[in-house]
């Protein structure tokens, strides 16, 4: 343990708070014992160093100065030598840090835009919005796993694939019929119509990863969405089809990415079934809403 704390970069001097498991033994992924080097020959050839920090400069760029408007600064680690595969959000004070590495960019199922997700959900756990992880310090800081996710496809993603020529994106992706369909169900304007697309094959991508760091045999798939409904809301990882549906359903949710999600309040800047919608929603696998 001490080892992996040590080259995460991930330690908990001076009391840093931690976003998933207060040690950092757990990140976007659960603890795993994966390592992809940079001349691993199982590594993935469409991520290479250049388009790591390109895709990290992106997310960077929207939300350095969101987060200096909160009075705090972003610190986006960048560690493309080493061969984690996982990532982390932690606050020391007002520096509030995400911890990227190259060994989950490298992982073969990681598109340049499931990376983009990865880093959206690590920025999502300081600003994502309620529902909020409990804490060992009292400090709930931290949005949970599957409100990160929400917020990765819902506000993160499409800031950041707003300005790219998505058409030509989407032309490369092999986007599902049920998901064109949707996405043109929910959005009148083609560029969000591809946007959203591009939303949610980046949560296949990283919904593939954790079916592989699984050794599931069931792959996850658009049109079987988790049935399960929990009784109270987890804040841990939730299953891998119950990850994919939060990352479609976030994408899916029609609501501008300009009207911002509230750090207590979780009805507020989402799509919300009490506010009578039926798309867009977070999946009830992993979230109970206040009100029922």
């Amino acid at each position: 343990m001490l080892k992996k704390l040590i080259t995460t970069g991930v330690m908990l001097s001076s009391m840093t708070a931690m976003a998933c498991t207060v040690d950092g033994s757990e990140g976007f992924l659960p603890e795993n014992n994966e390592w992809i080097s940079t001349t691993s020959k199982s590594k993935n050839m469409t991520m290479d160093e250049a388009t790591f920090n390109a895709v990290i400069d992106k997310v960077e760029a929207i939300y350095e100065p969101i987060i200096s408007s909160m009075g705090a600064t972003l610190n986006i680690q960048r560690n493309w030598e080493d061969g984690t595969v996982n990532a982390y959000a932690s606050r020391s004070g007002d520096t509030w840090n995400v911890a990227m590495f190259g060994g989950l960019a490298r992982h073969a199922t990681i598109t340049p835009d499931g990376f983009a997700l990865v880093v959206c959900h690590e920025v999502g756990h300081h600003i994502g919005g309620a529902p909020k992880k409990a804490s060992w310090f009292g400090n709930r800081w931290a949005s949970n796993e599957g409100q990160a996710d929400y917020f990765a496809t819902l506000k993160c993603l499409r800031k950041a694939f707003r300005s790219e020529n998505n058409a030509a994106i989407v032309a490369e992706l092999n986007v599902p019929q049920e998901v064109k369909d949707s996405c043109s169900a929910q959005f009148s304007d083609a560029d969000e119509q591809l946007i959203c697309q591009r939303g949610a094959m980046a949560g296949m991508s990283t919904a593939k990863l954790f079916q592989d760091l699984r050794r599931q045999t069931t792959a996850p798939e658009f049109a079987t969405p988790d049935s399960n409904v929990v009784s109270k809301t987890n804040d841990a990882h939730p299953d891998t089809q119950c990850r994919l549906d939060t990352y479609y359903q976030g994408a899916l949710c029609s609501l501008s990415d300009a009207l911002d999600v509230d750090q207590e309040d979780e009805s507020v800047g989402v799509c919300y079934r009490a506010s009578g919608d039926t798309e867009g929603v977070r999946p009830l696998c992993w979230f109970k809403p206040a009100n029922s």
